[in-house]
């Protein structure tokens, strides 16, 4: 896979250059207008720009894990997780194994993050563990261990923080320059040209405030869908199980709970599209990704779970092309499928029990002491809270704290 590789290093190197053109832009017309020097504003955009590649490739992984509000868990804490991407990280050779984090929000799904395959992380919501099997949760964790191998968090952490640093600047400069114009900014209308000016300027904040949503789909465009069918065969390859994701797919872009933590600038690290809309379960119009229900149609015409095997399926799927690099291809090596899984509870019981379980994981990820009632109720201590005693809801007997 070192093509691939090699690419999504040329094209964080691109973005990184395209981020500058535009975080220039922005300086020069603040320059411009504010300071009376349009290479004043070029210069500090210039360190802007310097400083927040520096923040993105040394703390790119960090900030996005805070942006979505996730929450470390360890072996001790969530043993059945950590077994998995345990697991999957011995089956896919990665050097070391990525931390775990869970994000409490109902709708499922996962993304993974980090600047390199021996420091990285992996990230999951509470509605992915409450839906998912075993098998099914095997094969995401798999899915974004693949990501990782491939280099893709770097170019997703790069890109996810300079857009993000566009989005703010772009949107405070436009109206730094509407309500500047409206005023009538700094300068004299009784200058020469200074009405003429003024227009500009305010064409400028106008052009700056519609350079936001369109960065977003550059970057969505340069990250480029065929990310996600290579994670996918990567998933395929170190399960032997491409059933296991395919169903996962099939319940993540069936479920209509909205993401709660993501945004325009974190979309694409995502497995599938958190901005589906309600009521379009396969998100299939999506440009950030590519269509659900073909990728699950690959994943279900695998004969073996070699990546041969997902190149084959994708031709039979799409008719035409394939997705994987060469040198992923040339061993021609044969990897057999293995059988479902002996754990498949889908029960109701079985939903309300796993998420029990990631709830007691969020509890006590943030500092909760637990209290059981001989009533059998279960009570939770906020951190901090002070007061020398608490009432069970239940039967009203009085703890003592």
């Amino acid at each position: 896979m070192w093509e691939q590789i090699r690419a999504n290093r040329v094209r964080s190197v691109v973005i990184v250059i395209f981020m500058g053109f535009l975080l220039v832009a922005v300086g020069y017309a603040i320059g411009l207008y504010f300071l009376g020097s349009p290479m004043g504003g070029v210069a500090i955009a210039l360190v802007v720009w310097f400083v927040m590649n520096l923040t993105a490739l040394f703390q790119g992984d960090s900030i996005l894990l805070s942006v979505a509000n996730a929450k470390k868990v360890t072996k001790d804490t969530y043993p059945q997780l950590y077994n998995i991407v345990e697991e999957m990280t011995i089956a896919s050779g990665l050097p070391a194994i990525p931390d775990v984090y869970v994000i409490d929000d109902p709708s499922p799904n996962a993304f993974a993050t980090g600047k390199n395959p021996k420091k990285s992380a992996v990230a999951v919501t509470t509605g992915l563990l409450q839906k998912l099997n075993r098998d099914e949760l095997q094969g995401v964790i798999a899915h974004e261990l693949g990501h990782i191998n491939n280099r893709d968090t770097l170019l997703m952490a790069i890109g996810g923080v300079m857009l993000g640093t566009i989005v703010i600047l772009a949107w405070y400069a436009s109206r730094m320059l509407f309500f500047s114009g409206m005023s009538g900014g700094r300068r004299s209308s009784s200058n020469s040209g200074g009405g003429s000016a003024q227009l500009i300027l305010m064409i400028v904040g106008i052009v700056l405030l519609i350079l936001a949503p369109i960065a977003a789909r550059l970057l969505y465009f340069a990250l480029s869908r065929k990310r996600e069918y290579m994670a996918d065969a990567s998933s395929a390859l170190y399960t032997r199980y491409p059933e296991g994701l395919a169903s996962a797919l099939e319940k993540i872009s069936g479920s209509t709970a909205q993401m709660k933590t993501a945004n325009n600038a974190t979309a694409p690290m995502y497995i599938v599209n958190p901005f589906r809309k309600k009521g379009h379960a396969a998100a299939d119009l999506t440009s950030t990704h590519p269509p659900t229900s073909e990728r699950i149609r690959v994943l279900r015409s695998m004969s073996g779970a070699a990546l041969g095997d997902y190149e084959a399926a994708f031709h039979s799927v799409h008719g035409k092309g394939g997705v994987l690099p060469h040198s992923a291809l040339v061993t021609g090596a044969t990897v057999p499928l293995r059988a479902a899984s002996s754990q498949r509870d889908e029960s109701g019981f079985a939903e309300v029990k796993r998420a029990r379980e990631a709830s007691n994981v969020l509890w006590n990820a943030n500092n909760y002491r637990t209290i059981d009632c001989d009533c059998g109720a279960r009570l939770r201590v906020p951190p901090g809270l002070k007061r020398s005693t608490l009432r069970c809801p239940r039967c009203g007997t009085t703890h003592q704290l």
